[in-house]
């Protein structure tokens, strides 16, 4: 089955993403879109426009597309692909204060949109005259600059080229691989974003799942062991504003367990349908989400466990911050295995690039305890990586590429006229260009 190409256009505020989407939607390119916008509103997720023949656009509003966005659009993209015959294409914009990360860990994580979607490029539009002003300190801008790998440096009209060439070693020195294009309002050929064919072209999407750790709209979750009757939560503090939660049944107390019902609760965060309950209301347990509502002093919300056995909760905010708990058959019950999910979205240190070259061949063993090591320790500080492994006793190029946590390899085919060389390139925050050569120096014959 041949997969749809999806392209991911980001940029921050004010750079040019719009204009960029009116040429695509408009100039004569002979491919049919599909649009997934992003921006914050109130009209509904799945809100559908359609613009002509050719082209559709689905808006979400749900949030913040660094947070809650996976769920929907796993929701709209499932939608899409019912329609296959109808696009050779989708586009998605993001908001502009967004981090494409998490857009692109979708074609990561879910064995269905891996199975028939394949990530064309991230298109970043970066506003050079207006870009230093957050370059510095807006870590969505550098994240938008580090994911790229195609960066339109728009408005070239209004800055000196010199200070064009400046801004631009700067962006090399962020993302080295990324193709770069100086533009005036966006004016590009086409075929130059929407015809990349890949991350880095030949490389195809997947995922090892151990070393998944993408962000998620909840930062809790674990099972409980509860018997037959009648429970409830129980609550004392009140320090948030918003305590969403979804309870969910599971088959069994494990780890396997409690990470197939987080991906139910991805989908289940992201439901336009938000059950309220004051305390005193009873809480479902068949995946509703349900937003507390918190009042001063002692509060509890009943349920009734059907059967007795393993149910999985997820909590807008950790537990402890409302002294939640579960109580039934008049004692406390404790969640076994438990998991924090928190995102992290600070980024303070500069985001840098740093490629390695080496001719001598890798060892299989030693590479894959190195890259397991590497995404355990440093994957939160790696936004890409990319490139080419030669491995002694394998004919082929390996060809590999990842996001954060997230490593895919896959055989590249014979080496051909090419030599057999590593070729490797990481995209960060916090690299340590010395570390990383000498790390990788281990893994060689």
């Amino acid at each position: 089955m041949n997969r749809t190409p999806v392209t991911v256009l980001t940029g921050f505020l004010g750079a040019g993403k719009t204009t960029l989407m009116n040429r695509v939607l408009t100039e004569q390119h002979g491919q049919r879109l599909a649009v997934i916008e992003n921006e914050f509103g109130e009209i509904g997720i799945d809100h559908e426009l359609v613009i002509n023949a050719d082209e559709e656009i689905f808006e979400m509003n749900n949030g913040c597309i660094c947070c809650t966005v996976r769920g929907d659009l796993i929701r709209i993209l499932g939608s899409l692909m019912k329609r296959r015959d109808q696009f050779d294409h989708i586009l998605i914009e993001t908001t502009g204060l967004a981090d494409p990360g998490p857009v692109v860990q979708t074609f990561f994580v879910d064995d269905d949109m891996k199975e028939k979607l394949l990530v064309n490029a991230v298109v970043t539009v970066v506003d050079a005259k207006h870009i230093w002003e957050h370059i510095d300190d807006a870590d969505e801008a550098k994240e938008q600059i580090a994911f790229a790998d195609v960066i339109l440096l728009n408005k070239c009209d209004l800055v000196a080229p010199g200070d064009l060439d400046k801004l631009e070693a700067r962006i090399k020195a962020m993302n080295g691989v990324a193709k770069i294009y100086r533009t005036v309002n966006a004016a590009i050929e086409i075929p130059k974003i929407l015809e990349v064919g890949g991350f880095n072209l030949d490389h195809a999407i997947g995922v090892d799942p151990k070393f998944l750790e993408p962000e998620y709209p909840f930062e809790w979750g674990g099972i409980f062991e509860l018997p037959q009757g009648a429970a409830e939560f129980v609550a004392s503090q009140n320090p948030d504003p918003s305590m969403k939660l979804i309870f969910i049944p599971v088959d069994a107390g494990t780890d396997e367990a409690l990470a197939a019902a987080r991906e139910q609760a991805v989908r289940g965060f992201s439901s336009l349908q938000i059950q309220e309950a004051a305390p005193g209301a009873p809480i479902a347990i068949d995946g509703t989400l349900h937003e507390l509502v918190l009042q001063e002093g002692e509060m509890a919300w009943p349920l009734e466990i059907p059967a007795a056995g393993c149910y999985a909760l997820f909590t807008e905010h950790y537990p402890d911050e409302l002294e939640l708990k579960l109580r039934a058959d008049g004692r406390e019950f404790v969640a076994a295995p438990a998991a924090a999910y928190k995102p992290d979205h600070e980024h303070d240190e500069e985001v840098t690039s740093v490629g390695i070259e080496e001719e001598r061949e890798c060892d299989t063993a030693k590479l894959n305890v190195w890259l397991s090591t590497l995404l355990r320790d440093k994957g939160t500080d790696i936004f890409r990586m990319k490139g080419v492994f030669s491995v002694k006793g394998n004919p082929n190029r390996v060809i590999f590429q990842g996001v954060h946590m997230l490593l895919d390899a896959q055989d590249g085919g014979p080496w051909g006229t090419r030599p057999r060389r590593n070729s490797l390139v990481f995209i960060g925050r916090n690299l340590d260009r010395e570390e990383l050569n000498a790390s990788f120096a281990s893994c060689l014959v």
